[in-house]
Protein backbone atom coordinates (compact mmCIF):
# COMPACT_ATOMS: atom_id res chain seq x y z
CA UNK A 1 0.00 0.00 0.00
CA UNK A 2 1.51 3.58 -1.03
CA UNK A 3 1.34 6.60 0.84
CA UNK A 4 -1.82 7.86 -0.50
CA UNK A 5 -3.59 4.46 -0.40
CA UNK A 6 -2.27 4.42 3.22
CA UNK A 7 -3.96 7.57 3.83
CA UNK A 8 -7.30 6.99 2.53
CA UNK A 9 -7.64 3.57 3.77
CA UNK A 10 -6.60 5.52 7.47
CA UNK A 11 -3.72 2.94 7.90
CA UNK A 12 -1.15 4.42 10.64
CA UNK A 13 2.08 2.45 12.03
CA UNK A 14 3.80 1.37 15.12
CA UNK A 15 4.67 4.94 16.00
CA UNK A 16 1.66 6.62 14.85
CA UNK A 17 -0.74 4.56 16.85
CA UNK A 18 0.77 5.53 19.89
CA UNK A 19 0.64 9.17 18.91
CA UNK A 20 -2.98 8.89 18.23
CA UNK A 21 -4.00 7.33 21.77
CA UNK A 22 -2.16 9.88 23.41
CA UNK A 23 -2.57 12.80 21.84
CA UNK A 24 -5.15 12.18 18.63
CA UNK A 25 -8.06 10.75 21.48
CA UNK A 26 -8.09 13.60 24.14
CA UNK A 27 -7.68 16.21 21.31
CA UNK A 28 -10.69 14.98 19.16
CA UNK A 29 -12.19 11.89 19.96
CA UNK A 30 -12.82 11.42 23.72
CA UNK A 31 -16.05 13.30 24.12
CA UNK A 32 -17.74 11.10 20.85
CA UNK A 33 -18.09 7.74 22.77
CA UNK A 34 -21.30 8.91 24.96
CA UNK A 35 -22.57 10.49 22.08
CA UNK A 36 -22.22 7.39 19.98
CA UNK A 37 -23.25 4.75 22.97
CA UNK A 38 -26.22 6.78 23.59
CA UNK A 39 -27.32 6.76 19.80
CA UNK A 40 -26.80 2.84 19.40
CA UNK A 41 -28.84 2.76 23.01
CA UNK A 42 -26.29 0.53 24.49
CA UNK A 43 -27.28 -1.14 27.90
CA UNK A 44 -26.33 -3.23 30.76
CA UNK A 45 -25.56 -7.21 29.05
CA UNK A 46 -25.95 -6.38 25.83
CA UNK A 47 -23.28 -7.83 23.20
CA UNK A 48 -21.61 -5.34 21.34
CA UNK A 49 -19.46 -4.60 18.11
CA UNK A 50 -16.93 -1.76 17.51
CA UNK A 51 -16.15 -1.04 13.79
CA UNK A 52 -12.98 0.32 12.60
CA UNK A 53 -12.19 0.63 16.67
CA UNK A 54 -8.85 2.02 16.28
CA UNK A 55 -7.10 1.83 19.80
CA UNK A 56 -10.37 1.25 21.50
CA UNK A 57 -11.93 4.57 23.27
CA UNK A 58 -15.65 3.79 22.41
CA UNK A 59 -15.32 -0.07 22.89
CA UNK A 60 -13.87 1.04 26.77
CA UNK A 61 -17.18 3.20 27.03
CA UNK A 62 -18.98 0.35 25.64
CA UNK A 63 -17.74 -2.40 28.03
CA UNK A 64 -18.39 0.33 30.85
CA UNK A 65 -22.18 0.47 29.48
CA UNK A 66 -22.59 -3.35 29.38
CA UNK A 67 -21.13 -4.04 32.19
CA UNK A 68 -20.07 -7.94 33.50
CA UNK A 69 -23.14 -9.57 31.76
CA UNK A 70 -22.20 -7.91 28.60
CA UNK A 71 -19.53 -8.14 25.80
CA UNK A 72 -17.62 -6.30 23.53
CA UNK A 73 -15.36 -6.83 20.01
CA UNK A 74 -13.07 -4.06 18.84
CA UNK A 75 -13.04 -4.77 15.15
CA UNK A 76 -10.11 -2.88 13.36
CA UNK A 77 -8.01 -4.06 10.37
CA UNK A 78 -4.65 -2.20 12.30
CA UNK A 79 -2.42 -4.82 13.87
CA UNK A 80 -0.82 -1.70 15.41
CA UNK A 81 -3.82 0.10 16.96
CA UNK A 82 -5.19 -3.25 18.31
CA UNK A 83 -1.52 -3.80 19.82
CA UNK A 84 -2.62 -0.39 21.95
CA UNK A 85 -5.96 -0.92 22.50
CA UNK A 86 -5.06 -4.61 23.80
CA UNK A 87 -2.69 -3.05 25.93
CA UNK A 88 -5.13 -0.58 27.30
CA UNK A 89 -8.13 -2.91 28.01
CA UNK A 90 -7.84 -6.66 28.42
CA UNK A 91 -11.27 -7.52 29.04
CA UNK A 92 -12.38 -6.41 25.76
CA UNK A 93 -12.38 -9.41 22.77
CA UNK A 94 -9.70 -7.42 20.19
CA UNK A 95 -10.01 -8.49 16.41
CA UNK A 96 -8.56 -7.83 13.00
CA UNK A 97 -9.86 -7.73 9.97
CA UNK A 98 -11.49 -5.55 7.11
CA UNK A 99 -15.01 -4.30 7.84
CA UNK A 100 -16.41 -5.46 4.39
CA UNK A 101 -16.56 -8.93 5.82
CA UNK A 102 -16.94 -9.68 9.34
CA UNK A 103 -16.22 -12.61 10.77
CA UNK A 104 -19.37 -13.06 12.85
CA UNK A 105 -22.51 -15.11 12.41
CA UNK A 106 -25.95 -13.18 10.87
CA UNK A 107 -27.85 -12.07 14.29
CA UNK A 108 -25.18 -11.72 16.66
CA UNK A 109 -24.90 -8.35 18.03
CA UNK A 110 -27.58 -6.10 20.23
CA UNK A 111 -25.61 -3.10 18.93
CA UNK A 112 -23.11 -2.37 16.67
CA UNK A 113 -21.03 0.95 16.25
CA UNK A 114 -18.32 2.63 14.45
CA UNK A 115 -16.45 6.12 15.59
CA UNK A 116 -14.73 8.00 12.59
CA UNK A 117 -13.98 4.71 10.89
CA UNK A 118 -16.30 4.66 7.76
CA UNK A 119 -14.91 7.49 5.89
CA UNK A 120 -11.65 4.89 5.16
CA UNK A 121 -13.29 1.92 4.38
CA UNK A 122 -12.73 0.72 1.19
CA UNK A 123 -16.27 -0.45 0.29
CA UNK A 124 -18.39 1.53 2.60
CA UNK A 125 -22.19 0.23 1.42
CA UNK A 126 -20.97 -3.53 2.12
CA UNK A 127 -19.26 -2.53 5.30
CA UNK A 128 -22.66 -0.98 6.18
CA UNK A 129 -24.33 -3.92 5.05
CA UNK A 130 -22.71 -5.82 7.16
CA UNK A 131 -23.13 -4.39 9.89
CA UNK A 132 -26.55 -4.81 9.65
CA UNK A 133 -26.04 -8.34 8.55
CA UNK A 134 -24.31 -9.67 11.95
CA UNK A 135 -27.37 -7.68 14.25
CA UNK A 136 -29.54 -9.39 15.44
CA UNK A 137 -33.56 -8.22 15.13
CA UNK A 138 -34.32 -5.42 16.96
CA UNK A 139 -30.32 -4.41 17.38
CA UNK A 140 -29.21 -0.46 17.13
CA UNK A 141 -26.37 0.58 15.25
CA UNK A 142 -24.29 3.97 15.39
CA UNK A 143 -22.02 5.67 13.24
CA UNK A 144 -19.82 9.09 13.64
CA UNK A 145 -18.42 10.61 10.42
CA UNK A 146 -17.08 14.05 10.09
CA UNK A 147 -19.11 16.88 9.27
CA UNK A 148 -17.60 18.88 6.20
CA UNK A 149 -14.73 20.13 5.96
CA UNK A 150 -15.41 23.65 5.95
CA UNK A 151 -17.49 23.64 9.17
CA UNK A 152 -14.35 22.45 11.26
CA UNK A 153 -12.29 25.79 10.40
CA UNK A 154 -8.53 24.73 12.06
CA UNK A 155 -8.51 21.92 9.59
CA UNK A 156 -10.02 23.82 6.65
CA UNK A 157 -6.98 26.19 7.44
CA UNK A 158 -4.61 23.16 7.78
CA UNK A 159 -5.30 21.54 4.62
CA UNK A 160 -4.47 24.91 3.08
CA UNK A 161 -1.32 25.52 5.01
CA UNK A 162 -0.20 21.71 3.95
CA UNK A 163 -1.30 22.09 0.24
CA UNK A 164 0.91 25.79 0.16
CA UNK A 165 3.86 23.93 1.50
CA UNK A 166 3.94 20.65 0.81
CA UNK A 167 1.25 19.98 -2.38
CA UNK A 168 -1.84 17.75 -3.08
CA UNK A 169 -1.05 14.38 -1.49
CA UNK A 170 -0.82 15.36 2.04
CA UNK A 171 -3.17 18.13 1.72
CA UNK A 172 -5.50 15.46 0.33
CA UNK A 173 -4.61 12.75 2.84
CA UNK A 174 -6.18 15.16 5.43
CA UNK A 175 -9.57 16.25 3.71
CA UNK A 176 -10.00 12.06 3.93
CA UNK A 177 -11.63 12.04 6.99
CA UNK A 178 -14.30 14.79 5.98
CA UNK A 179 -15.62 12.71 3.03
CA UNK A 180 -19.14 12.02 3.83
CA UNK A 181 -19.47 15.50 5.80
CA UNK A 182 -21.97 16.63 2.84
CA UNK A 183 -25.14 15.16 4.18
CA UNK A 184 -26.06 14.39 1.06
CA UNK A 185 -23.27 12.10 0.34
CA UNK A 186 -24.30 9.85 3.46
CA UNK A 187 -28.13 10.17 2.33
CA UNK A 188 -27.27 8.57 -1.00
CA UNK A 189 -24.78 6.02 0.94
CA UNK A 190 -27.04 4.59 3.13
CA UNK A 191 -29.93 4.67 0.88
CA UNK A 192 -27.92 2.26 -0.77
CA UNK A 193 -27.67 -0.20 2.13
CA UNK A 194 -29.86 -2.29 3.52
CA UNK A 195 -30.50 -0.08 6.97
CA UNK A 196 -34.10 0.86 8.57
CA UNK A 197 -35.05 3.51 10.54
CA UNK A 198 -32.67 5.88 9.28
CA UNK A 199 -32.03 8.85 11.47
CA UNK A 200 -28.94 11.52 11.44
CA UNK A 201 -28.07 14.14 13.65
CA UNK A 202 -25.09 16.97 13.70
CA UNK A 203 -23.64 17.45 16.81
CA UNK A 204 -21.52 20.31 18.03
CA UNK A 205 -17.83 19.17 18.37
CA UNK A 206 -14.13 21.19 20.14
CA UNK A 207 -11.14 19.89 18.79
CA UNK A 208 -8.93 21.18 21.86
CA UNK A 209 -4.81 20.67 21.91
CA UNK A 210 -2.66 21.99 24.49
CA UNK A 211 -0.88 24.29 21.98
CA UNK A 212 -0.22 24.64 18.38
CA UNK A 213 3.11 22.45 18.52
CA UNK A 214 1.00 19.58 19.74
CA UNK A 215 -1.72 20.07 17.55
CA UNK A 216 0.92 20.05 14.56
CA UNK A 217 2.84 17.20 15.94
CA UNK A 218 -0.78 15.19 16.29
CA UNK A 219 -1.42 16.07 12.94
CA UNK A 220 1.48 14.52 11.41
CA UNK A 221 3.23 11.81 14.10
CA UNK A 222 -0.17 10.31 14.65
CA UNK A 223 -1.47 10.17 11.46
CA UNK A 224 -0.93 8.74 8.28
CA UNK A 225 1.15 12.49 7.60
CA UNK A 226 4.14 10.71 9.75
CA UNK A 227 5.30 8.40 6.42
CA UNK A 228 4.90 11.97 4.11
CA UNK A 229 6.22 14.65 5.96
CA UNK A 230 10.02 14.65 7.13
CA UNK A 231 11.92 16.38 9.53
CA UNK A 232 12.96 18.96 7.63
CA UNK A 233 9.44 19.57 6.53
CA UNK A 234 7.87 18.98 9.84
CA UNK A 235 9.92 21.88 10.87
CA UNK A 236 8.80 24.20 8.32
CA UNK A 237 4.69 23.15 8.77
CA UNK A 238 5.51 24.11 12.47
CA UNK A 239 7.06 27.12 11.66
CA UNK A 240 4.26 27.87 9.32
CA UNK A 241 1.64 27.12 11.81
CA UNK A 242 2.21 29.58 14.38
CA UNK A 243 1.54 32.47 12.28
CA UNK A 244 -0.91 30.88 9.46
CA UNK A 245 -3.16 29.35 12.15
CA UNK A 246 -2.89 32.09 15.07
CA UNK A 247 -6.45 32.66 14.89
CA UNK A 248 -7.18 29.25 16.38
CA UNK A 249 -4.78 30.48 19.44
CA UNK A 250 -6.31 31.24 22.72
CA UNK A 251 -4.74 33.87 25.52
CA UNK A 252 -3.39 30.59 27.51
CA UNK A 253 -1.62 29.34 24.14
CA UNK A 254 -4.20 26.77 24.09
CA UNK A 255 -5.69 25.95 20.74
CA UNK A 256 -9.46 25.18 19.91
CA UNK A 257 -12.10 25.43 17.22
CA UNK A 258 -15.19 23.67 16.05
CA UNK A 259 -15.47 19.90 15.06
CA UNK A 260 -18.98 18.97 14.53
CA UNK A 261 -20.06 15.58 13.28
CA UNK A 262 -23.00 13.55 11.90
CA UNK A 263 -24.45 10.43 14.04
CA UNK A 264 -25.74 8.28 12.25
CA UNK A 265 -28.30 5.59 13.83
CA UNK A 266 -30.44 2.64 12.62
CA UNK A 267 -32.45 -0.17 13.73
CA UNK A 268 -32.63 -3.80 12.28
CA UNK A 269 -36.22 -4.69 12.29
CA UNK A 270 -36.26 -8.33 10.97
Amino acid sequence: MDKADAAAAGQLNSSAAEVYETFFVPALFGDWPPVVADAAAIRPGDRVLDVACGTGVLAREAARRVGPDGSVTGFDRNADMLSVARRMSSGIDWREGMAEALPFEENTFDAVVCQFGLMFFEDRAAALSEMHRVLKPGGRLAIAVWAALETSPGYAAMVALLDRLFGAVPADALRVPFNLGERAVLDRLVGATPLEDIGIETHPGTARFASIDAWVTTDVRGWTLADMIDDAQFDLLLSEAWQTLAEFIAPDRTVAFAAPAHVLSAVKRR
